[in-house]
């Protein structure tokens, strides 16, 4: 209950010590341990237990923190075992009248709330024992819902601050605090560190004065990240109301064949959501589900985008650069295909033709300007088949700006060459071999590096995809592609396209050539999304086809996860569709019936290449190939005296082999 967190920082301020909050996750070392670990903290002296909820993809954290989600995760570990192994019907030889936690910390993530349902989570949490959620990835315009549900059930929702948090933020964070607040001392991922933050004394006096409630009664602040040994918990005691304790925790639990005696003797004190107004939503989908030291970063890039896009120099500046990106594309018509579908007309949109070979160029040249008008020096980005991270370098090196792609060990071992070509430009390739090591664990990575150095770098997100605004930035940046469909059919034909065909990963390329037709109900938009080995079973990575609604990286959209609410290993022959989520806004237009999307089996997508090769001499990215099929059984349908536009979005593989070695 939100009361007895109160009670307890109401008895440790009468007593002038600090509050012990301490942190596990839940299932590890084993299942069996957890109710164990937890008594033997509050036999030590812990005050406050956060009992973490094992997430597959815990970005916001550390690897001593990461590690004990993977290995909970291995045991098939879930926010309802969580609550079923901490019921005390269930544990009756515990006692656990003594039991003052909170499911989250370092952290509980939406996703496993939202997955499992915000109104069971909060019954069966108040059911086992809990007195609140601490959710890192749940700022509070995403969290109204969540909070009224907390409230009902006498639940605390524990909002967090950041030290980039801003003051007419923090005044909003307050008003939401129903027992504490959360600092977080310093900015970057979960972890013990060497040191405490030379700032937090004058952060902890800044959120002070901007946080007390009537009455002048103070809300009690906690702090945490970073607190690894009896100095750093004794200075940060003096200086808050509570102290939190995880990674160095974790440390202790992995040092000692038996954990539970180590635990007790370590916690010692002698050694130790309504949718409303909420930004970035495209019907029920988008949004910024991001730890809040990221917030004041979205902000300011919210608020630069938007001066940008209202400045017409800004628009001249943009334009400028189009001659060197080879803009406008060709819209190709692609005679000899047409000629042997019998259909529609086929034209390919040749993005292929664009400097650095793809799309992709045309979002990097946008927020690359972006960049340059906040004044950030270093530019990080992630890739997967290599088409953005080349195209990122090679703007950075043009705009004279530090770059660092991050990609992950299986996508750097099936594109060699793109490796090279964005090293011979200058760039350090960062390689992840965490997770999945895919582009997913390389976007972790990369956030997390961003979140490491808000000042001086700026994270040039790749595909429409992420928290708000990254979603609207990137979909009006490649909207040029759809704008020019558009003007050059007009200008040839006089007419719209009748259908407009894309490949879906993220959806970048789809999303910009489908925006400026969303709006015209007589042209058809259709996503073509990879079916890897087939639908039946999790060897793809089609998240709209055979996904569910859930949260990554930092948006709600469909997501490919199982029964437990694991984000699973995504498989696609294309690295740059291999992805197990899609864009919010995507997302979107299939919930509105306004856009179709299929799938295309690896199979299909070589048979895809094959002809685009036999017909019109053109060797399109494997990712362009998914959608070629498609494209011809439209034309088929529609017949002639209609006219259909595929967005042929990058250039093939020359090693034509070492695609197909990969069937």
């Amino acid at each position: 209950m939100a009361e007895h967190l109160r009670q307890v920082f109401d008895e440790k301020a009468c007593q002038k010590l600090p509050v012990f909050v301490a942190f596990i996750t839940a299932g590890y070392p084993s299942p069996q341990l957890t109710v164990p670990l937890m008594l033997a903290m509050e036999a030590g002296g812990v005050d406050v237990i956060e009992l973490g909820i094992p997430y597959s993809e815990p970005f916001a954290d550390g690897p001593t923190i990461r590690e004990t989600h993977e290995v909970s995760n291995s045991t098939f570990m879930s926010l309802k075992k969580v609550s079923s192994s901490t019921h005390p019907h269930n544990a009756t030889q515990w006692e656990f009248d003594w039991l003052n936690w909170v499911f989250g910390k370092t952290f509980c993530y939406y996703h496993s709330i939202f997955s499992y349902g915000e109104q069971a989570a909060v019954i069966e949490a108040k059911q086992a024992g809990a007195n609140g959620f601490l959710i890192t990835d749940l700022p509070y315009e995403e969290a109204i819902q969540f909070q009224v549900i907390c409230s009902r059930s006498e639940l605390s929702y524990v909002p967090l601050i950041a030290p980039n948090t801003s003051d007419s933020r923090i005044k909003s964070l307050a008003s939401k605090a129903d027992s504490f607040i959360y600092v977080i001392s310093q900015l970057g991922p979960t972890g013990a560190r060497d040191q405490v933050s030379s700032s937090l004394e004058g952060l902890l006096t800044r959120i002070r004065r901007l946080t007390v409630r009537a009455g002048g009664i103070p809300i009690p602040l906690v702090v945490g990240f970073g607190i690894s040994t009896a100095a750093h918990f004794d200075y940060v005691g003096r200086i808050a109301d509570g102290v939190v304790v995880g990674s160095k925790l974790i440390q202790v639990v992995n040092s000692q064949k038996i954990p539970i005696k180590a635990l007790t003797e370590f916690s010692t004190p002698e050694t130790s959501s309504l949718i409303g107004d909420r930004p970035g939503r495209f019907g029920g989908f988008g949004g910024q589900y991001l730890p809040e030291a990221f917030i004041g970063s979205l902000v300011a890039l919210e608020t630069c985008y938007q001066q940008a896009i209202s400045d017409p120099k800004f628009d001249v500046e943009l334009r400028s650069h189009y001659e060197y990106l080879n803009r406008p594309s060709q819209l190709h018509l692609a005679q000899r295909l047409t000629a042997h579908v019998g259909g529609a007309k086929i034209w390919f949109k040749r993005e292929d033709l664009n400097q650095t070979g793809s799309h992709k160029i045309n979002n990097v040249i946008g927020q690359i300007l972006l960049a340059r008008r906040l004044g950030k020096s270093r530019i990080i980005a992630e890739s997967a088949a290599g088409h953005h991270g080349f195209a990122t370098a090679s703007l950075c090196k043009k705009f004279g700006l530090e770059c660092a792609i991050y990609m992950g060990a299986d996508d750097v071992e099936r594109r060699p060459d793109s490796v090279l070509n964005i090293k011979a430009l200058g760039a350090q390739v960062v390689i992840v071999s965490t997770g999945d090591k895919k582009i997913k664990d390389a976007i972790h990575e990369a956030m997390g590096a961003w979140a490491s150095d808000f000042e001086s770098s700026y994270y040039l997100i790749g595909s429409a995809i992420g928290p708000h605004p990254f979603p609207t930035i990137v979909r009006n940046f490649q909207s040029v592609i759809g704008a020019e469909i558009q003007e050059q059919l007009q200008a040839s034909h006089g007419k719209l396209p009748d259908a407009v065909i894309a490949c879906v990963g993220g959806g970048s390329n789809a999303i910009g050539a489908f925006f400026p037709f969303i709006d015209e109900p007589s042209v058809r938009l259709v996503g073509v999304e990879a079916g890897g080995n087939g639908l039946d079973n999790e060897q793809h990575s089609a998240a709209l086809t055979k996904g569910t609604k859930g949260i990554l990286h930092g948006s709600l959209t469909y997501i490919l996860e199982d029964q437990a609410g694991k984000i699973f290993n995504s498989r696609s022959i294309a690295a740059g569709l291999d992805y197990p989520a899609v864009g919010p806004e995507l997302a979107s237009l299939k919930e509105d019936g306004r856009a179709e999307f299929c799938s295309a089996t690896d199979v299909e997508a070589i048979q895809g290449i094959k002809i685009c090769l036999e017909f019109e001499e053109i060797l399109p990215a494997i990712e362009t190939a998914h959608a070629i099929n498609k494209t011809i059984q439209v034309a088929k349908e529609l017949g002639k005296g209609y006219d259909v536009v595929l967005c042929l979005s990058g250039r093939g593989e020359p090693n034509f082999e070492g695609v197909l070695s990969q069937t």
